[in-house]
């Protein structure tokens, strides 16, 4: 199978590593010149509960590919899904298969503007990697990944694309409730991430009072705009998982918090935003979501949308 990877962050060296360790013919496509370099020259290496690997890995930018493949894993930022999905556009042939496991809502329908639904697959991980070093990626712990068709249909394509996920050493399992699942990782990361991000907290230091109910109140907003869209969360799971973190992983820094640190833009508008569209398109308020939206767009110093 050829695999293009677009985004060669944590999430996507590491699955592009793991795939190509399992023979697949991977090359990841990334803006960052000198990482891409770094790693082309050095191999990407890569260290999980397996051991220690050295991968040869093909690396580009878009531009410079020419020859359609049958995937693209989409593992960019979801406020970059659109440009990254136009500027591979010449790599979606006839059969080629689209992977979102991006974080929030609204990237398999970014993707659709170039690839048609019924060859997108969606779906979630909770996998752990982390850069290391410009070409290191390590990941320690146990993760799954949980796909399914962005059109809700069954075939033999989809099986494949969750098989050769499954051969690469990666937990995934085909699931026709994908989108229970995405729902869910959303309210998830809507509750925490904004916070630690305005806070610049670690997981642990929302684990309060106001913290945990700040969080609830998102998980509530979460649940009415996922039912208003079709999509039945259990609320009492997603603040079990909420309680679950903000009592094992108390050093956590999530994404958005690392990239506020970093003056990075953040995936605010995926989560919280996108949660909060949700919300409106059904005539539901959800005044937390909106606060935190524009705090982080504040400290961000992004003007409304």
């Amino acid at each position: 199978m050829t695999i293009a990877v677009l985004g060669a962050g944590a999430m996507g060296s590491y699955f592009g590593g793991r795939l190509a360790l399992a023979g697949a013919s991977v090359v990841l496509i990334d803006v960052d010149d000198v990482r891409m370099a770094t790693i082309a020259r050095d191999g990407l290496r890569l260290s999980d509960d397996s051991g220690e690997h050295r991968v040869a890995l093909r690396t580009a930018r878009a531009a410079e590919l020419r020859e359609p493949v049958e995937l693209v894993i989409v593992f960019t930022k979801g406020l970059h899904t659109a440009a990254a999905i136009q500027s591979a556009r010449h790599l979606v042939g006839a059969t080629t298969w689209a992977l979102t496991l991006q974080n929030g809502l609204g990237n398999p329908e970014a993707i659709a503007s170039v690839v048609p639904p019924a060859r997108i697959a969606m779906g979630v991980t909770d996998l752990p990697a982390d850069l290391e070093g410009p070409a290191h990626v390590r990941s320690h712990g146990a993760g799954t990944v949980r796909l399914w068709s962005m059109d809700g249909a069954d075939s033999p394509a989809l099986r494949a694309i969750a098989a050769r996920l499954a051969g690469a050493g990666l937990d995934c399992r085909a699931s026709p409730g994908i989108a229970t699942d995405i729902w869910e990782k959303a309210a998830f990361n809507a509750a925490l991430n904004a916070l630690a991000a305005i806070t610049r907290l670690p997981v642990g230091g929302l684990d309060n009072p106001h913290g945990r109910a700040i969080a609830t109140a998102v998980v509530d907003e979460t649940v009415a705009a996922a039912a208003a869209s079709g999509v039945a969360l259990e609320r009492a799971r997603v603040l079990d998982k909420i309680a679950f973190a903000l009592g094992h992983h108390r050093s956590h820094q999530p994404s958005m918090l690392q990239d506020v640190l970093a003056g990075r833009p953040t995936e605010i508008d995926t989560i919280n935003g996108a949660i909060l569209r949700a919300a409106e398109r059904a005539g539901l308020d959800a005044p937390v979501n909106r606060t935190l939206l524009h705090i982080v767009r504040l400290i961000e110093g992004r003007p409304a949308t």
